[in-house]
Order: structure tokens, then sequence, then C-alpha cells
């Protein structure tokens, strides 16, 4: 089943040298990125390049490039777990296929399930971490249960546990990204990617550079000339 996917954890063991080799504050960013078949062609090309670019963007940041640290789960058929929580100085961006249906809702699920272990991962670990990033991106609608998904949301939203981002494109379905996400989703320009990557690494490297619980201004991404519209 989509839910059941292992999650390696065995870099994350406390007493390993992960965090002795590098006690920065953690700025964590999951991103959720829909693979399913709608994506094919150059909405997948073009998502790949925005990964490329928004690691390029980050590692030009010494600090953000030991504190950022970047977690994918794509769903597209079934859920998998791309890239486990890893810094940007050794985070390898993946080349993304695209196939089959739109199991969001296992997801997001699984997405929270991660983020939860990560996060007290790095409590055992005496890590200091900012309020993790959530990044929802899909062309679709789910093809799942979603409303436990929408229900987990609310909740680390109320909690601050997480700040849940989405974004839609092209023909995404509105209606049920409006119930999952507590934040108006933000309906991508046409296919500007890296545009939407590159507003994503200047964001996290101000947040990265900051003092965790700090309030942090953020470039509007629906101001004229921005990548999104609501």
């Amino acid at each position: 089943m989509a839910d059941q996917i292992p999650f390696n954890e065995k870099k994350f063991v406390f007493g390993g040298t992960e965090f002795p080799d590098n006690p920065e504050n953690r700025c964590p960013c999951l991103l959720l990125l829909d693979v399913s078949g709608s994506m094919t062609g150059n909405p997948i090309d073009q998502l790949n390049a925005g990964i490329s670019t928004f690691k390029d963007s980050l590692v030009a940041d010494s600090l953000a490039a030991r504190r950022v640290e970047v977690c994918i789960v794509t769903f597209g058929g079934q859920v998998n777990v791309v890239q486990e929580f890893e810094t940007v100085n050794t985070f390898i961006p993946p080349t993304l296929s695209a196939a089959s249906d739109t199991p969001m809702g296992a997801a997001i699920k699984k997405g929270i399930e991660i983020l939860r272990q990560r996060k007290d991962t790095y409590r055992a670990n005496g890590i200091s971490f900012y309020r993790p990033w959530i990044f929802l991106i899909t062309d679709g609608g789910p093809t799942d249960n979603w409303q436990d998904a929408a229900a987990l949301v609310r909740e680390g939203e109320t909690s601050r546990s997480f700040a849940f981002f989405t974004v839609a494109v092209e023909n995404a379905n509105m209606d049920i990204l409006k119930q999952i996400s507590v934040r108006e989703p933000l309906k991508l320009k046409g296919l500007r990617f890296q545009d939407l990557f590159v507003w994503l690494s200047t964001s996290l490297k101000s947040v990265s550079n900051s003092k965790p619980g700090d309030e942090v201004a953020l470039q509007n991404p629906t101001a004229p000339g921005g990548w999104a519209s609501v």
C-alpha cells in the first residue's frame, strides 16, 4: 500500500557523525511533488529544472547550505521517499519521471510522519530548528482519501508544527486544495517552476539566516511580475 513505505533512519541515529560534524540550526523543507501521468513531458522537465535551480541557489549561501534540509516525497501511482532529509550542501537533485494516478492524501500523511521523525531526531541531538515548511505542488486532484490528510494539515498549522504551502499547476483541483490547505493555494503562472524555486530558495535563505522563532518578511509571489496568482 502507498502508506507503507520504509524510511531509512540509520544515518540519523543518535551518536552518529551527522550533527557533530554540522551542529548548525536546521531549517527543514519538505517537498511533496505530484509526478502523476498528467505531469508527463514539459511539466516534469520544468519541475526537474526547478529543483536543480533550488539546489544551486541555496548552496551559494554558505550558511543556508549547512542549515536548510530538503526532503522529497513524490506521488504518482505510489508514494515514494525520493530524498530523505539532507542538508543542501550534500543534496543531489533527483531526476523525476511521471506516471499513473495521484495518491496525494497518502503522500501528505507520509510526509508529515517523516517530518515528525526528523524533529524528534533534532531534539534527541540537541539541535535547534526553525518552523518546517511543507510545499505541495500538484497539477491535479487526489485519487485517494484526502480528508484525513487535510485534518493533519489543519492540526499542524494550528499547533505551528509546520507551515503548509500549496502550489496549483495548470488544471489542479482548486476546490479540494482549498479544503486541504489552511493557506490560500497559489496558482503557478504557466510552468514557471524555476521562478517558484528561486523564490523558495531566497525565502529559505532569509529564514536560515535569522534566529529560530523570528518573523521573517517574505517577498509576495503574487505581486506584479511574480510567479503566482490566487
